[in-house]
């Protein structure tokens, strides 16, 4: 990509495509079906485990007849349906039928509470909702305002008595209502789940989802122009991120398939064989510690870390490493000049003993990791949240493409990405084409352009405070080096600032202790505090093999805090992360605490970060039982 710095310090990676004012997300998929007739674009897995083609014509077909039947219940253009079910087929549905209808879409998430959904039926004002279950649609009715109308769910017959109410309506009207629906109007209001205070309503357009996937079009085309991609999503399509390339999908020339149930996972993945995976790095996280602990311990557990060791070597040894500013260069270049060679210069590449232990490490380990993501596998998105250094050269030690993006949604999911020819593993790319980044002068990170929402939906004062000049404030600490790579290093309301006056930034240290098969979850505290600490939740998933593989009994949570054996391994664990950084910044003290931090409980968001705000309420009495005895245990190197 053409990224280049303008004279006021910002960067710009140049709009490769124009979008007309007359299009919209219905309105991409009839492209595809006037250009590409009958070709296939989502796969349905059906009730024996097989997956049904379904052509974008079919699909289109049925969205025109659901269109149909909302416009039969009196959804009005411009009013706001909300989805409350899975990531699925029926979500796309629902979602591309009310579109058509220039209606603006509300997802719920699945994990939301009473509350959160009665804050989202009354800030949108919703007129009509499509749950997945009897149970979701009992929910929404617990809370339901004035203006919901219906309450539709999907295994009480909503698909039947929206065809119902379709009787009468012709596919005339829908049309004339898509045709009226323009680039830059409203297409969706996306509560942000949040890992602080209240959700907000963010609003977006057709354009800021159209404008930016169009651009992918050049730059990632074996993703979404080829026919012969195969993207599997998993993530809630209630998130931005799934969201945006859901459609991007449809709108390709590639089939995607939905995945409703993670406990599935492994063998859709298997039957299914995508050649692309969107993730988020907790995922990446899981593959990796359940191949370790499914190792174990002794010359099994000895023989995939060395196994795992190779691919990180291989990954540097052939990863692309960063140029140096262009000689001379002391100032920010002129407005229209680009950094050659899109800022990366090939590594030597690895010696011919690293080849061979690479190639034997395949044999003996790597090529069981990589069966399960299935033989086609080749590019995995990870997004969401920051992927640590060490799994990412892990997986692309694979042999796979793995690109980080970077984004918020606000940001319409990505603002940033890696690219194919160009990806440092500490990096989240470049600026997505037709936006600009900046660094602020405290560290955070501002964005503007095609990406970015107009608002928040109700909210004009924080919308005011959310912008600077024009300028998007993320609330991410960024750095971004002389050829454009952009480095998130932090969240800026969860900077660490210690007592003796450090500032630490919680999340490198939390990265590297991610991989550990021990760990579920850590959060690194010390804000005012003396010195460093953490709280750590242990893997409940990965513990029965942990234990049986160092020859412990099959124990609890609690009770496998208290084994040596355990703590043992979480103070080596905390030892290695702490010699990256200075010891003003290390973990001097740890305290497992019983419990799982999960999306159901409350502690982490739907993309899977933690929400550090709420657990650091509800564990207050912990973090303080950390200081109460100084530094009396610290972990062992």
């Amino acid at each position: 990509m053409p990224v280049r710095r303008l004279s006021d310090g910002s960067w710009e990676t140049p709009a490769t495509r124009e979008v007309s004012e007359e299009l919209n997300i219905p309105k991409m998929l009839h492209q595809r079906a006037r250009n590409f007739p009958n070709q296939v674009a989502i796969e349905r897995r059906n009730n024996v485990g097989t997956w049904r083609p379904v052509t974008i014509n079919r699909f289109l077909d049925e969205v025109d007849s659901t269109a149909r039947g909302l416009i039969g219940m009196g959804l009005e253009a411009g009013d706001h349906l909300a989805i409350l079910a899975p990531t699925s087929y029926e979500w796309a549905l629902i979602d591309m039928a009310a579109l058509s209808c220039g209606a603006i879409t509300v997802p719920i998430y699945e994990t939301d509470s009473a509350a959160q959904i009665a804050h989202i039926l009354t800030d949108a004002d919703v007129h009509i909702v499509v749950t997945a279950t009897s149970q979701q649609a009992e929910l929404v009715n617990s809370v339901r305002t004035e203006g919901v109308r219906q309450i539709l769910s999907l295994d009480r017959g909503a698909e039947r008595q929206i065809a119902a109410a379709a009787r009468g309506i012709t596919i005339d009207q829908v049309r004339e209502r898509t045709d009226s629906v323009r680039l830059h109007d409203e297409a969706t209001i996306i509560y942000t789940s949040g890992t602080t205070g209240v959700p907000k309503g963010v609003v977006l357009t057709h354009a800021n989802f159209i404008e930016t996937y169009v651009q992918a079009y050049d730059f990632l085309p074996v993703l979404i122009n080829d026919p012969k991609s195969r993207s599997l999503l998993f993530l809630p399509v209630a998130h931005v991120l799934a969201r945006f390339v859901m459609y991007a999908l449809l709108a390709g020339q590639g089939v995607v398939a939905f995945a409703p149930n993670t406990r599935n996972l492994v063998d859709d993945i298997a039957t299914f064989r995508p050649t692309m995976l969107l993730v988020v790095p907790r995922v990446l996280e899981k593959v990796y510690n359940a191949a370790s602990a499914k190792a174990g311990g002794g010359i099994k557990g000895r023989m995939f870390s060395w196994a795992a060791r190779q691919a990180r070597q291989m990954s540097k040894a052939t990863a692309y490493v960063e140029s140096q500013a262009p000689e001379g260069l002391t100032t920010p270049l002129p407005d229209t000049t680009a950094v050659p060679d899109q800022s990366a210069q090939a590594s030597p590449g690895p010696s011919l003993g690293l080849r061979v232990r690479k190639q034997v490490a395949d044999t003996l380990v790597l090529a069981k990791v990589k069966q399960v993501l299935g033989p086609n596998l080749h590019t995995i998105i990870s997004g969401g949240a920051p992927l640590a250094a060490d799994l990412a050269n892990f997986y692309r030690g694979l042999d796979l493409t793995l690109l980080q993006g970077y984004g918020l949604s606000e940001t319409t999911g990505p603002i940033a990405v890696e690219i194919p020819t160009d990806f440092p593993p500490d990096s989240v790319g470049f600026p997505w084409p037709g936006n600009r980044v900046k660094v602020d002068v405290d560290g955070e990170l501002l964005v503007r352009g095609i990406c970015v929402t107009k608002g928040y939906h109700n909210l004009p004062e924080q919308t005011a405070q959310a912008f600077t000049d024009g300028w998007f404030r993320t609330g991410d600490l960024a750095s971004i080096d002389d050829t454009g790579h952009i480095r998130i290093t932090g969240r800026k309301k969860e900077l660490i600032i210690t007592a003796g006056g450090k500032n630490v930034s919680p999340e490198g240290l939390e990265d590297s202790l991610s991989t550990h098969p021990l760990i579920g979850n850590v959060i690194v505290v010390g804000d005012a505090r003396p010195y460093i600490g953490a709280l750590i939740s242990l893997d409940t998933e990965m513990l029965p093999d942990w234990l049986r593989s160092h020859n412990l009994p099959i124990v609890d949570a609690a009770a496998a805090a208290e084994l040596p054996e355990v703590r043992a391994s979480l103070d080596r664990a905390i030892a290695r992360a702490n010699r990256q950084v200075s010891r003003a910044e290390s973990i001097r003290r740890f305290r497992i605490v019983n419990v799982a931090f999960t999306v159901e409980n409350g502690y982490m968001t739907p993309s899977l970060k933690l929400k550090r705000h709420a657990v650091l309420r509800d564990f207050a009495d912990e973090v303080e039982a950390l200081y109460a005895e100084g530094e009396a245990h610290k972990p062992t190197p």
